[in-house]
């Protein structure tokens, strides 16, 4: 039987879209769920686990939960989808093909679900790998090790406590792709793991980078989805110079340095920027074969 919900309205007076509010954080779908025009996601508040479930209609946002943490989780509703990011003051004049992605996209917004460690493991398996891989390692490490989500879709895992990811032998990481190069991080945010989630947004960025294997690339990426960031820019990812630059110079290839140059007139708002971009649908040219990654668990 299922157990008893929760429920709460939120109306914030503007369109509220779902789908590419929350895209950032569906990293192989184990933890974030789109069900048609409903959204599952799955947590671990500081009261437990709890899953909600988000429907929105027009200029209203219906929200039902389960679980432990079902009344903070509901409580997080309107920071998760964006409330305090405003896009007021982003001037679009010059960019005249962005404005129009943001055209389409009026109920978009950088979502902020206030879990820094909880965003951290998966940033982290994202290092030195493909997408492919780091979801792959995502979505196993959730089912060996997290917990079932509660609420209605039983394949939904809520991500493993701290403690349990502590536990996590090496040869145990090793079958789920994981080198040690990226388990010593992770376990390093383990031990600190309270820590990390009382972090302020201004301070997390260095707090994060104290940590061992803990760079500018993954303290950005853990900015933009645990506090909805305006001006994290992903420095070092493989792709993102390059979509930024041909997106803004048509140029086929560039560098962090070059990227950086370009959104400095959107200082302030330069993740807004890239987040446009990514909703253009434009893609950077390819060149030469296609990356054939190496599979360690089979070493």
């Amino acid at each position: 039987m299922l157990a008893a919900s929760l429920r709460s309205v939120w109306r914030p007076g503007r369109p509220v879209d779902l789908r590419h509010t929350l895209g950032p954080l569906h990293r192989g779908c184990a933890r974030l769920r789109f069900a048609g025009p409903t959204v599952l996601w799955a947590t671990r508040t500081l009261d437990g686990p709890a899953t909600v479930a988000l429907h929105s209609v027009g200029a209203t946002v219906e929200a039902e939960a389960w679980g432990p943490g079902a009344e903070r989780l509901l409580a997080h509703v309107p920071v998760l989808l964006g409330r305090d990011d405003d896009w007021s003051g982003l001037d679009l004049t010059d960019a005249p093909a962005l404005a129009e992605v943001r055209r389409r996209y009026p109920g978009m917004r950088l979502p902020a679900t206030g879990q820094v460690f909880e965003e951290l493991v998966p940033v982290v398996l994202e290092q030195r790998v493909t997408g492919m891989q780091a979801r792959r390692s995502w979505r196993e490490l959730l089912h060996r090790f997290g917990d079932p989500a509660p609420g209605p879709d039983p394949s939904l895992r809520v991500p493993p406590r701290a403690e349990v990811l502590l536990d996590v032998t090496t040869w145990q990481w090793h079958r789920l792709g994981v080198e040690q190069q990226r388990q010593r991080p992770i376990r390093a945010a383990a031990t600190v793991a309270g820590r990390l989630d009382s972090l302020e947004p201004a301070s997390a960025g260095a707090g994060l980078r104290t940590l061992p294997g803990i760079g500018v690339w993954t303290a950005a990426e853990v900015a933009q989805r645990a506090f909805g960031d305006p001006d994290a820019v992903s420095v070092g990812d493989f792709h993102v110079h390059d979509l930024v630059v041909f997106a803004l110079t048509g140029r086929p290839r560039g560098t962090d340095d070059e990227m950086l140059d370009l959104l400095e007139p959107w200082a302030g708002q330069r993740q807004r920027i890239v987040r446009l971009i990514e909703l253009s649908g434009v893609r950077k040219p390819r060149f030469g074969p296609r990356y054939s990654p190496l599979d360690i668990r089979a070493m």
